[in-house]
């Protein structure tokens, strides 16, 4: 592709304004280093052009204030900017989607997309000859989901593979994140990327990389990933910028049906499902989640009914404000829908089908939506419940089979665990962390079996239910996982959650529901009056853009600084700091270093403070457990448990907002 000279007046004006305090210094220095290299294409020249002679100040600083970090787990960020120019837009298709992603350092577009897949095939590369296999190119599986550009910067990555000697595969449309978790282990790929930004607005996108285990990079393979992408130098970035498909392979269907089986897998009493299958209306809400999962369903005689207005792959998402399934707003048109078919229950997932939210029936027949912790707790208790009954794990339970969570998710399914005789793992937030567990296990088992008797263990072509007798005779078996933000796993087969597995086991216990004559919300209260009523809230707040990112670091740094002593009179017990403290799980491994707090009033509640990993918010999760002495004490047990929730997530914001302008 040509690329273009800039002009003197156009730097001329940017020195203008930077002096003028209206341009950042990293703005400068990285619209410097953009427009001396002279990589950039005539239309992505004739932008910043553009946003120049619109003296378009902000637009600029939220596009070049820093370079769009390549972090653990990949990049996520705009694709589409705030202020659109012309030359960007070109000849936008059907449903808006712009001729060009959006020019800037800190933003998701073809030069950062090619940037990061050569940092990733240059360590893949390294990776495999480290190990001795030098003749073996590096294979990497490309998944994307509907949004904006997720098709394009697929062909782009994968061509971008292949012209530098790797083999890529891609699929022929949308698929999932789980989907591509496993294949990257079903085709025994090197590593594998998937294009999404899950439940973001529309104008974002992002890249997700995995390793050779099908789950999310960490630690070494993350930080060898950054030093190689940080190593690319932009003037290697234009050879690239024409895609080249020829020796790109697309995946049949049928390359897929074991992903397909694997989602079946999830399902411990299939029997179950066949006599009371329950009625569910879906939603994928414009989203992936219809590939499989729709079909999942149907093949375990499970009734659907499709949200029809939500089944269009569209990347504006045009029925909600967000395709989150965790915001009620986005389950709204299916709830109405289960109302109308008189539904057992509604199911959800986001665009990238990770994560799976719901509303179910209640015994007055009205529509209740369940938060994350909930589900997960529900399914905890009966999955548990049920590898019992079918001979499992014992009845009294072992240390050899484990449920694995976030910190951050409810302590409700640590109690579930533990009163069933079960190990509790507890991880930091992000799934990787619970991928990582896997691996460590199934790697302790494959070391234990050819320690001692001599044996390789084709782990994956092993059955479900043989693992499970290997690894709680050799390892530790993961019973179930999952986190508060509506991701769930119910077998290591998958090493990311997955909404479309997710989406039968809750039709499974529903199912046992229906056979016990129980509601889900019944089921829950049985929960609470057996282990105590636990309820947890979840505090955002957003701050955008360079000024935003500051704010983010000044509470952080707050916290570690000056710990907060009270709340409305209430002490501070316990200040836990996971950046500074030693901290080992119940495997005895040291959690990683992280900026991440947590906090015990005198009270007994908790709460815990982080920035996330994905968008320009910090979030404080609230936690409440109140003991159950009489059934007939649960309603204002919950009353109360919630009033004072409300009135210590309000002393929480008012002080974060405090400790932001600091």
């Amino acid at each position: 592709m040509k690329t273009a000279t800039p002009t003197a007046p156009l730097w001329e004006s940017i020195c203008q304004a930077h002096k003028a305090g209206k341009l950042l210094d990293g703005t400068k220095e990285n619209l410097e280093a953009w427009l001396q290299e002279n990589f950039l294409p005539e239309w992505g020249l004739c932008a910043i052009e553009s946003l120049v002679k619109q003296e378009a100040w902000d637009e600029l600083n939220d596009r070049f204030y820093k370079t769009l970090a390549f972090g653990t787990g990949g990049m996520r960020g705009r694709t589409i900017a705030k202020v659109h120019t012309e030359a960007e837009m070109g000849t936008p298709s059907e449903q808006g989607t712009p001729e060009h992603a959006a020019v800037g350092s800190n933003v998701l577009n073809d030069f950062n997309i090619i940037r990061a897949t050569m940092g990733l095939y240059r360590y893949a590369d390294g990776f495999l000859k480290a190990r001795g296999a030098h003749l073996e190119a590096p294979k990497l599986v490309i998944a994307h989901d509907v949004r904006h550009f997720s098709r394009h910067f697929c062909e782009l990555a994968a061509s971008t593979w292949t012209e530098l000697g790797g083999k890529a595969l891609i699929f022929e449309g949308p698929r999932s994140t789980p989907q591509l978790s496993f294949s990257v282990r079903a085709f025994q790929a090197t590593a594998g990327v998937v294009v999404t930004a899950s439940h973001n607005p529309p104008h974002d996108n992002g890249y997700k990389v995995y390793f050779e285990d099908g789950a999310q990079v960490v630690s070494p393979h993350a930080e060898g990933i950054i030093d190689e992408v940080n190593r690319v130098g932009l003037e290697e970035i234009p050879h690239f910028l024409d895609k080249k498909l020829e020796g790109v392979v697309v995946l049949p269907p049928e390359a897929e049906e074991s992903y397909f089986n694997t989602v079946r897998e999830s399902v411990i009493d299939s029997e179950l499902m066949s006599k009371q299958a329950p009625s569910v209306v879906f939603s994928s809400i414009h989203g992936t989640g219809q590939v499989t999962s729709i079909p999942a369903m149907k093949a375990m005689g499970v009734d659907v009914t499709e949200v029809a207005e939500q089944a269009s792959m569209d990347p504006n998402f045009p029925t909600v404000e967000s395709p989150n399934p965790e915001y009620a707003e986005a389950l709204s048109m299916g709830i109405k829908k289960a109302k109308e078919v008189n539904a057992d229950l509604l199911l959800a997932t986001d665009p990238d089908a990770d994560r799976m939210g719901m509303a179910v029936k209640t015994s007055s027949g009205e529509m209740e939506l369940f938060t994350g912790n909930q589900i997960g707790s529900v399914l905890a208790e009966y999955r548990i419940f049920q590898y019992k009954a079918k001979g499992w794990i014992p009845q009294e339970g072992t240390q050899s089979a484990a449920l694995v969570k976030t910190f951050v998710t409810s302590p409700l399914q640590d109690t579930i665990a533990k009163a069933h005789g079960l190990k509790v793992i507890n991880t930091l937030t992000g799934f990787k962390w619970i991928g990582e567990k896997l691996k460590i296990y199934e790697e302790t088992l494959k070391e234990a079996l050819y320690d001692q008797e001599g044996l390789g263990l084709d782990y994956d072509w092993t059955t479900h239910r043989k693992r499970a007798e290997l690894l709680m005779k050799h390892s530790t078996f993961f019973v179930f996982g999952g986190e508060e933000s509506y991701g769930y796993l119910g077998t290591d087969s998958v090493r990311d959650k997955d909404a479309n597995a997710a989406v039968l086991m809750i039709c499974e216990l529903a199912a046992y529901l229906k056979s016990e004559g129980l509601t889900f919300p019944e089921y829950l209260d049985q929960i609470y009056l057996k282990y105590g009523y636990f309820k947890e809230d979840l505090l955002s707040v957003y701050y955008e853009g360079a000024a935003g990112a500051q704010k983010i670091q000044n509470i952080l740094t707050s916290y570690r600084e000056n710990p907060p002593k009270d709340f409305d009179g209430v002490g501070v017990k316990n200040f836990t700091d996971f950046g500074v403290q030693e901290i080992k799980d119940d495997d005895a491994r040291r959690i990683p270093s992280q900026d991440f707090y947590f906090i015990e009033l005198e009270n007994g509640y908790r709460y815990a403070v982080r920035g996330s990993g994905t968008e320009p918010k910090i979030k404080f999760y609230l936690f409440a457990h109140t003991p159950i002495q009489d059934a007939n004490d649960l309603q204002s047990v919950k009353d109360q448990t919630q009033e004072t929730l409300r009135a210590l997530k309000t002393n929480i914001e008012r002080d974060a907002q405090s400790r932001a302008e600091k």
